[in-house]
């Protein structure tokens, strides 16, 4: 009733999985990851307590392969388990118990030298689901890992996805220091969990994700001088702020603001943003 991709990036630096249903809050249930550890995804009849025995297992040293392997033969409900799992260094295994409805299946793959995959799904259109997921994340290389993921996803909804519609979708990424602030590792967390289009809509959460809690590259920034920070107060108290500060702490734009009262940067975004709000 689901179908997933679990990913190391081609950089080595992140862990992500990628998941769509017909199921409520799929998202609650499905992915977990680690950064520096691996990434699972457990699915059809979900036994959830892979999720942390998985990752402990990795996190002793096991690959996905003896991982999973440990999984499936220690539970007796293995037939109605769907997993894919990806461990530290890219390795990637996927399992399908024999009693998953049609279509079952999934592959795994490499991606780069560091980079791995496992998809799966059940309860699909058919196989072309996941051939189609394998096909987008293959070919997008170019693309940062969430958005990679993503289109792994929209590739697979497009293809039919889950034969009986669809409800829910989530995305979870991990890589060291990417979460709010660096101070943990989860760089992207969302979830859609009850939508008529929900990898749609997963993508434009995807898209206030990178505004709100990605940093600015350098690129991004735009050097605040005199001139430009009288124009930022007076536009915050156009805005009812007190001041510049407030404002970008009211709108929670923190991620891409230097910090202060007196920052020396700005985001581009954000410069057009307030300008384009008290216009």
């Amino acid at each position: 009733m689901t179908f997933s991709i679990v990913a190391r990036s081609d950089d080595g630096e992140s862990w992500g999985v990628a998941v769509a249903s017909k199921f409520l809050a799929v998202g609650s249930g499905v992915p977990a990851a680690a950064a520096g550890v691996g990434a699972i995804a457990t699915q059809a009849d979900a036994n959830l307590s892979f999720k942390y025995l998985a990752l402990a297992h990795l996190d002793d040293g096991a690959t996905a392969q003896v991982a999973l392997d440990r999984l499936v033969e220690e539970d007796d409900g293995r037939e109605h388990r769907q997993v894919g799992v990806v461990d530290s260094d890219g390795n990637a295994a996927t399992y399908t118990g024999s009693e998953c409805f049609d279509w079952a299946g999934g592959v795994t793959g490499r991606s780069g030298e560091r980079g791995g995959y496992a998809i799966q799904g059940n309860i699909l259109t058919g196989p072309e689901v996941v051939e189609a997921m394998e096909r987008a994340w293959l070919d997008s290389t170019d693309l940062p890992v969430e958005r990679r993921l993503l289109a792994a996803l929209a590739a697979g909804d497009a293809a039919g996805g889950d034969r009986r519609g669809r409800q829910s979708a989530a995305l979870l990424v991990v890589r060291d220091g990417a979460g709010y602030g660096g101070h943990d590792d989860v760089a992207v967390d969302l979830r859609v969990d009850d939508h008529t289009d929900p990898v749609t809509e997963l993508g434009r959460l995807v898209d206030l994700n990178e505004l709100y809690l990605t940093a600015s590259t350098a690129q991004e920034r735009v050097p605040i001088d005199d001139e430009l920070m009288a124009e930022l107060e007076s536009l915050a108290r156009a805005d009812g702020k007190d001041s510049f500060h407030m404002w970008v702490g009211s709108e929670n734009y923190e991620m891409r603001v230097d910090s202060g009262p007196r920052p020396s940067w700005i985001d581009r975004r954000i410069l057009d943003i307030i300008r384009d709000h008290t216009a």
